[in-house]
């Protein structure tokens, strides 16, 4: 087999990984024109500064010893097979580089032999790029579960950051659908390379050159839809891994049907992808807003709502909050208002240092009004003709159509072209605040 079938085969097995974005483009270039675009192979992900970096997303092997259910790379699946030497994954690497196709390498793998084999044929493959080509540009590493914590830490001194692919959210679930993988084979990897990272703080501030490991840190992603776990149960979940193994990002990805079991969806079910959205805005709220995962579901509401985006369903739920007057609240309060972000927040508290602020002034700093002016007011008073009010609240947050979907409880679906509209059984019964009879304000 030929170089290029095995980048077509172990960047088309790569494709399921997430923490960047596949281009998709697949075109050859017009007669007299230079530059094809192929859709395997080249993936975006950003920078700390915005900046996006182009990177070759590619498996060291799509051969595993593993039979995850869900993985199309699993033992048991009929696919084709190919595995790079570290030489040949190392020069393809380089050459993508000097011909300025690409500015870093995502690395993942399938597991060879076994975790110990496999963490080995990576660290050749960056070592041969960091030592023999001197090659500094973007590395992120999958880190193998199951590899001994000494191969861990050469990889990470080799990465510029390292993950450790969680799979799924629960210990049940992975004791169904990945019966090779155990809770202690995932944590274990990210708890050594927490600690390393730590260590390792230490001595770059003690010996001005010792090596870094994995400078960028650590993050992991889970499968979102394959189990019955709910949006609560993985919430708190990832709110722990940020508490205990201090990771920089949590990624989910909606489950996409690649096999056939009876303890997976269905084939013709499609990813979940608006649940995916609003598990990545409530992360957001965790990492940023202060937010905890129980203020945004409880027990009683372990789903989050399609409709309405984590931060509104909270203000609705919490009506009692409001309204916040945006001249006397502290950081923290003004963060929860709908409309307000971490940067109209700061300049909130930088700008009223010199004054008072009225409703009209908080829109050239960055607040998003048709949000925001139900729930606030200015010195006491609130903005020209609004009433604080349920009904007022949802205007404000959903657009008519979103509006009309939510009174009605359409699901969300994608239709077809010729498809009749969906009607509600409700349609038509309301109860007394113009809702569905039989339905409650928040699912």
């Amino acid at each position: 087999m030929d170089i290029f079938d095995k980048l077509k085969i172990l960047t088309d097995a790569a494709k399921y990984d997430v923490a960047c974005t596949s281009s998709g483009v697949d075109k050859r270039a017009t007669a007299g024109g230079i530059g094809n675009a192929a859709a395997c192979g080249i993936c975006h992900s950003f920078s700390a500064d915005g900046r996006c970096i182009s990177l070759l997303k590619v498996l060291m092997t799509n051969i595993c010893a593993y039979d995850c259910k869900y993985c199309v790379n699993r033992r048991s699946n009929d696919t084709p097979r190919a595995a790079f030497t570290p030489r040949e994954l190392a020069e393809l690497t380089i050459n993508f580089y000097r011909r300025n196709y690409i500015e870093g390498l995502f690395l993942s793998s399938g597991v060879l032999k076994n975790p110990d084999h496999t963490c080995e044929q990576m660290i050749e493959a960056l070592r041969i790029l960091r030592d023999d080509y001197r090659f500094s540009g973007y590395i992120h590493a999958k880190a193998i579960p199951g590899a001994d914590s000494a191969l861990i830490t050469r990889l990470g001194m080799l990465a510029d950051r390292m993950s450790v692919n969680i799979e799924l959210p629960s210990q049940s679930s992975l004791r169904l659908l990945a019966p090779d993988k155990s809770k202690e084979s995932i944590f274990a990897p990210m708890g050594h390379i927490r600690e390393t990272i730590r260590e390792n703080a230490r001595d770059i501030v003690r010996y001005r050159h010792a090596p870094k490991f994995a400078p960028a840190g650590q993050s992991t992603q889970m499968i979102i839809g394959a189990t019955p776990d709910t949006d609560y149960q993985i919430l708190n979940l990832t709110e722990n891994l940020y508490k205990k193994y201090n990771l920089k990002r949590v990624f989910f990805s909606a489950y996409t049907p690649v096999a056939e079991d009876s303890l997976l969806p269905a084939p013709d079910t499609k990813p979940q992808l608006w649940r995916e959205h609003r598990l990545y805005q409530a992360d957001w709220l965790l990492r940023y807003y202060d937010f905890t995962a129980d203020e945004l579901l409880d027990q009683q509401h372990q789903n989050f709502n399609p409709y309405l985006d984590p931060k509104c369903t909270w203000a609705l739920n919490n009506l009692h909050f409001f309204p916040v007057d945006v001249n006397r609240a502290a950081y923290r309060d003004l963060l929860r208002i709908p409309g307000i972000g971490v940067t109209s927040a700061k300049r909130i508290i930088t700008a009223r240092r010199t004054g008072a602020l009225r409703i009209d002034d908080l829109k050239n700093l960055g607040v998003v009004l048709k949000r925001a002016r139900v729930f606030i007011t200015c010195g006491g008073k609130t903005a020209d003709g609004v009433k604080i009010t349920e009904n007022t609240m949802l205007r404000s947050l959903l657009s008519a159509k979103t509006l009309e979907q939510y009174r009605f409880g359409f699901a969300l679906e994608q239709l077809a072209l010729f498809d009749q509209p969906p009607t509600h059984p409700y349609a038509g019964r309301t109860n007394d605040n113009g809702y569905p009879d039989g339905l409650r304000l928040l699912l």
